[in-house]
């Protein structure tokens, strides 16, 4: 979400004002630091401590949020981020505006599955009961044109690593495109970012073997995001510096995409590329 959205969102609530949700605790105004890299570039600088989460000491707030970061980097929802930060870094105003129960319910529903791949449980902490159920006096979810886009999109989701195939004819992989509703071709890469911590890329333009119900400008951030949420499988696929291509094959099922088949196209794969080839004239 931009800056100038969260703004406007912010504006929206200043009529609430003071019927807005308030602890009763004694406040004060301080500046974002920049070790809360979370919640840098929400459209605002100064937050309240202590805080919505009931952390009072800046170097608490750090800590516990930078619980959240690898959570976020799956983008398992677009508005974790901004509920997040309306938690830990409140926007300074005069009375604390706290996330509406339907933005905690939104985001839980997305990434506590996420979570839970990593064996984690959504926190009692943010028990979206908590939270105010009225849309005038807290902030409100994303608007309904951005709702029905998101639920649209084929979301990444956790599931068991996919046997990455080495060696295969041809049949074999024309069987895997008639049995599954995609097959892309993608070149994958990973950097590091941090000590043990690397973050997976595709590199390049997707090439469609099959659509089915992929979307051609969200395919390479659905597969970007499944490598970050199944990070064990970005492990197993690209275990070198150099980048990796691949035939990924799956289905999309109540929205949700699912990867079962990976195959590795190495340099002269004759059987891969020819399969490509009969494809477009082959009859499951």
């Amino acid at each position: 979400m931009t800056s100038s959205s969260i703004v406007l969102l912010f504006g929206t609530f200043l009529a609430g004002l003071s019927k807005a949700f308030d602890m009763g605790l004694s406040t004060r105004c301080v500046s974002i630091p920049e070790d809360l890299s979370m919640c840098h570039d929400v459209g605002y600088t100064e937050m309240r401590l202590p805080n919505l989460m009931g952390y009072s000491s800046m170097a608490e707030v750090v800590s516990k949020s930078a619980e959240w970061h690898k959570l976020l980097n799956t983008g398992c929802h677009p508005y974790a981020r901004t509920f997040l930060c309306s938690l830990f870094s409140p926007v300074c105003l005069d009375t604390f505006i706290p996330p509406c129960r339907s933005m905690c319910e939104s985001v839980r529903d997305s990434c506590a599955p996420v979570l839970a791949c990593h064996e984690q449980s959504w926190p009692e902490s943010l028990n979206c009961d908590r939270f105010p159920a009225g849309d005038n006096m807290c902030l409100d979810n994303l608007g309904k044109e951005y709702q029905n886009k998101y639920k649209e999109l084929p979301k990444a989701t956790c599931q068991g690593c996919p046997l990455i195939e080495e060696t295969y004819s041809y049949k074999t992989a024309l069987d895997a495109f008639c049995d599954n509703d995609f097959a892309v071709k993608v070149k994958l890469a990973r950097r590091k970012i941090n000590q043990g911590l690397y973050e997976f890329m595709t590199e390049g333009p997707v090439e469609f073997i099959k659509q089915g119900q992929l979307f051609p400008y969200d395919t390479r951030n659905m597969i970007e995001q499944w490598l970050r949420i199944n990070d064990n499988c970005g492990h197993h696929m690209i275990r070198h510096s150099r980048s990796m291509v691949y035939v990924i094959a799956g289905n999309v099922q109540h929205g949700k995409a699912v990867v079962n088949r990976v195959f590795h196209l190495q340099k002269k794969d004759i059987q891969l590329t020819l399969a490509t080839r009969k494809w477009r004239h082959h009859k499951c």
